[in-house]
């Protein structure tokens, strides 16, 4: 059993709502502040219990005092000066900016992990949006360091809370209009949309922005799957608010806190394409090439295709930012002029790769832990062939070898 935290976003989220909901569900206020104090930031977290709609909520408001923004106008207006060479403009930051400032801070390894994924996320929508390269993007609402606070505190937040897994419902998205750096751009925004690709959502029925790209960021990094309330014990519950806003719904993000069963989870990216005309003895190499570039597993099955014809459907699974270079490779080195893509939410044992030593050599063994508890062991197939092939003992006796060893090592480990 492992903590869970489900989000209800059927007014969708925003950076400020999802740490109101944290601080509401129990989150110490000095333990995010003592977390945020390693990135240097001059800001003031201001924490209200307002109402939206009747519900009692958490609001949280990130001011930057104003002796902070005239020290940093002056710092890019030197960099602007005859003798500078910054490009960054005084109403935002680059990500090169904020991935340097995030990696240098003296955060927590799990922290820093998940604000830079966040960040990340955010250029890598940003290029998309704008043609540009992500080393170019410069943000402009979401560069301020009330939203570099609140991707930090997010992933502070899941830290302090010892969430295991995050779970959340279809967002819930407005319609309308906003303004912006760019001028006035249709909802959802063209950033927030690209993050959105590949996850379910559901009209609000509100005209107005009821998800941010910082929210929409933060939901994609962190959620490992989208549905309904999963099955747990319900401890508690919390809401974090957004700014009070006109229509039937409340600006909220409800969180939800308990225990139950978890897995792992992830996103990965299933690439597939039907062949009729691949050469059997290439898979081998376009195979090998996949898995060099990255990708998880690489599958044949045998089809019956239109016309009758005999075929394969060839599938990759990949982490998404493969998706390119694997995509090429699989035109490249097959007869395919098409590629299927989708996102799949991934469920997963716990698992790590040990090596071990053992009377036959060095070898590296799978270390799975089921449902139960109870710890599986699996021999990676290569290392026991190099050893079969150097000892000239049969696979099997390698792989039982190696198995007894790695049962050995586990009554040593636990002992």
């Amino acid at each position: 059993m492992g903590t869970i935290l489900h989000l209800d976003a059927f007014s969708g989220a925003a950076g400020n709502m999802f740490m109101g909901a944290l601080l509401d569900l129990g989150l110490s206020r000095k333990a995010l502040l003592d977390g945020l104090a390693p990135l240097g930031l001059e800001f003031r977290l201001v924490v209200k219990k307002v109402e939206r709609r009747g519900f009692a909520a958490r609001y949280v408001d990130v001011r930057v005092p104003e002796a902070a923004k005239a020290r940093r106008a002056r710092t890019r207006a030197h960099r602007h000066g005859p003798h500078g060479h910054s490009h960054t403009h005084a109403h935002g930051r680059h990500y090169a900016e904020i991935r340097r400032l995030i990696e240098r801070a003296g955060l927590e390894p799990d922290v820093k992990k998940r604000s830079l994924a966040i960040f990340e996320a955010l250029a890598n929508a940003e290029a998309k949006v704008h043609g540009t390269d992500v080393e170019a993007v410069h943000f402009h609402e979401v560069g301020a360091v009330d939203a570099i606070v609140d991707v930090t505190a997010a992933a502070i937040g899941l830290a302090r809370l010892d969430v295991e897994r995050v779970t959340c419902s279809p967002i819930g998205i407005g319609h309308g209009t906003i303004e912006s750096a760019h001028g006035r751009l249709p909802l959802p925004a063209p950033a927030t949309l690209e993050l959105l690709r590949g996850l379910p959502t559901t009209p609000a029925g509100v005209a107005w922005e009821t998800l941010t790209p910082t929210g929409a960021a933060i939901l994609r990094t962190v959620v490992d799957e989208f549905g309904e309330l999963p099955a747990m014990t319900i401890e508690k519950v919390g809401y974090g608010a957004g700014n009070d806003r006109p229509g039937p719904l409340p600006n909220v993000l409800r969180a939800v806190l308990g225990r139950g069963r978890v897995f792992e989870g992830d996103r990965v990216l299933v690439l597939e394409t039907n062949l009729d005309d691949l050469v059997p003895e290439h898979f081998d190499h376009l195979m090998e090439r996949l898995f060099e570039a990255g990708a998880l597993d690489v599958s044949l099955s045998h089809l019956q295709m239109k016309k009758n014809r005999p075929g394969f459907l060839l599938r990759v699974l990949a982490r998404p930012v493969d998706r390119d270079v694997l995509a090429r490779i699989v035109f490249a080195e097959s007869t395919a002029i098409g590629v299927r893509i989708s996102e799949w939410d991934r469920l997963k044992l716990e698992r790590e790769v040990v090596r071990l030593k053992t009377k036959l050599g060095p070898a590296r063994v799978k270390r799975i832990r089921g449902v139960d508890g109870s710890i599986q062991h699996s021999p990676e197939y290569d290392d026991c062939k190099k050893i079969a092939v150097r000892t000239g003992l049969a696979l099997r006796e390698v792989v039982a070898e190696v198995e007894r060893a790695a049962r050995d090592a586990e009554q040593g480990r636990s002992g």
